[in-house]
């Protein structure tokens, strides 16, 4: 070996040393930035029964008044769902489907008054096994301690449009950790929401539920919108006036013998809850009270509406003006849908699509095509596996939803659904809506009324509920109601008796026996209920 060869190779070995760890560095950061690329920041962003038809991007009569700019704009640059329904059109059902992925007699929130087991909150768990700074702010309304995030600012209960109050994290004992705000509720959350995000680590990504109270009633506005639409003219949809081949006896009793009980109305027709009473001065009768009812209604549901969306143009600018926007997902949808004065009815609870249909609109630039429009039929129990899916996980076996993350990547869905379950189970309460279930599929409709409470009247006098309305435990008629959705979009012609639609209407009673089977979701725990099933299913 010559005298200098073994320097030489001291320094060669040196520089392949070097280069090795060189190598080893560029590669930890490749693997590092497709992390940061597979874990992206996630915000669900959920305003409270904010209807998909309340949505400029969504066509309808609406639209032309432009109520929601900033999230056409969200829709024009992601995906926009058409097909999107709860599995039960109420704020807290809907809420513990969402966070835990299950119908409710899985996760056990049948109704408004049932808590969530703090130990189902598996959306917020999951994520923090996936290496997630984890917050909720806003509205909550599942009654326990939102023990399993990171943080939490929440209302309580339905909390106030103005001035709310919060539970929050590290301000001592759940429920006394109670904190004061100024403003109103939408401007309020959302000025939470960005304080959040501006405090974390960004080393990590963040999943930040962000919730709006707004436009849930009494729909109390920022004064800032007290003109808006002042002086226009709400399009107004037909069947507030005139649907003679509309619902069955259940929703309408026998020759319109309960029109004047069922279901909370726009008009006066309703004899104890209605708008003419709730919401005008003077007192109209017919067609009058239903018009004059609707405009002041409208006018201002959308004006909670519209400080809902200006509140999302600020976060998202925000998002922007400090490079977050391009690697966060943003999620947006409401609890459930609202009746804006279809079939002359407020409020949800119906399997009605304007009631049981959920906008859904998402952010995702590293993944989707911007104008994107999917017609996948989904539901609120899919919400969770997909936000895992993109997080970098995989659904655990304990949800029942699926994730539908292949639709965001522009693939195919295999095995996919066909029809959606629903079921709500309050009787009568609040709103004076008769206990039903069904499904729906994209072209069709089958909807079974049994018409009882699933809690016997002997249980009745724990509830606050049950001294508020007439008739509580009073059975209503049992009945089915069919809708082909394909020619009949607006749910107007009953077309259950009618001998060309009995093939569909089987497939239809055959997939819903098979749902309720394979999701849990029969009435074993209720022989009265399952009585009525059984006695009337082949009506």
């Amino acid at each position: 070996m010559p005298p200098d060869a073994y320097p030489k190779m001291k320094r060669h070995r040196k520089f392949i040393r070097m280069r090795s760890t060189l190598i080893v560095l560029a590669i930890a950061a490749m693997l590092q930035s497709a992390s940061a690329q597979r874990q992206p920041n996630i915000i669900f962003i959920m305003s409270d029964d904010h209807a998909a038809h309340a949505i400029g991007a969504y066509g309808g009569r609406l639209s032309e008044l432009n109520p929601t700019p900033n999230l056409d704009r969200l829709a024009a640059g992601g995906i926009r769902f058409e097909n999107v329904f709860c599995n039960n059109s109420i704020c807290t059902p809907s809420r513990a489907s969402i966070i835990t992925g299950q119908y409710p007699q899985t996760n056990g929130v049948l109704d408004l008054d049932i808590p969530l087991d703090p130990e189902k909150q598996y959306l917020p768990q999951e994520m923090r096994r996936l290496g997630y700074s984890t917050a909720v702010i806003g509205k909550w309304h599942l009654h326990t301690e939102p023990v399993a995030f990171d943080y939490y600012k929440v209302l309580p209960g339905q909390g106030k449009y103005f001035d709310p109050d919060f539970h929050e994290k590290g301000k001592g004992p759940w429920p006394n950790n109670r904190v004061s705000s100024k403003g109103h509720s939408s401007d309020v959350i959302t000025d939470l929401a960005i304080e959040y995000i501006d405090g974390l680590d960004k080393s990590k990504p963040f999943f930040l539920m962000h919730h709006y109270k707004a436009p849930h009633d009494m729909f109390e506005h920022a004064p800032r919108y007290k003109d808006y639409l002042a002086k226009t003219e709400i399009p107004e949809p037909s069947s507030l006036y005139y649907q003679p081949n509309w619902g069955s006896i259940g929703t309408r009793g026998k020759d319109g013998a309960l029109e004047s009980y069922i279901g909370t109305s726009i008009s006066d027709r309703h004899q104890y809850r209605n708008y003419n009473d709730m919401l005008l001065e003077s007192k109209f009768a017919g067609p009058e009270s239903a018009h004059r009812g609707y405009q002041k209604y409208l006018k201002a549901y959308l004006r909670c509406v519209k400080g809902v969306d200006d509140n999302l143009g600020r976060l998202f600018d925000h998002l922007k003006s400090h490079g977050l926007w391009e690697n966060t997902v943003i999620v947006y949808t409401g609890d459930q849908g609202m009746m804006l004065g279809e079939h002359d009815l407020q409020d949800k609870r119906w399997m009605y699509d304007e009631s049981m249909r959920m906008p859904l609109i998402i952010h995702c630039p590293q993944m989707i095509r911007g104008g994107t429009v999917s017609d996948l039929l989904i539901n609120n129990t899919d919400f969770a596996p997909t936000m895992i899916e993109l997080a970098g996980g995989q659904s655990p076996g304990y949800m029942q939803g699926r994730s539908f993350v292949n639709t965001l990547r522009g693939r195919e869905e295999s095995g996919w659904r066909t029809g959606t379950y629903y079921r709500y189970w309050m009787h009568i309460i609040h709103h004076y809506v008769p206990a039903h279930f069904g499904i729906r599929s994209k072209d069709h409709k089958l909807i079974f009324y049994y018409g009882k409470h699933y809690l016997p009247e002997s249980d009745f006098g724990k509830y606050y509920w049950a001294t508020q309305y007439h008739g509580i435990a009073d059975a209503t008629p049992v009945a089915w109601e069919f809708y082909d959705l394909k020619n009949d979009p607006h749910e107007l012609d009953n077309r259950y008796n009618d001998p060309a639609y009995q093939e569909v209407i089987q497939e239809l009673k055959n997939e819903l026996r098979k749902q309720r089977a394979e999701l849990n979701e029969t009435d074993t725990a209720y022989p009265e209920i399952q009585a009525i099933v059984d006695r009337h299913w082949d009506d």
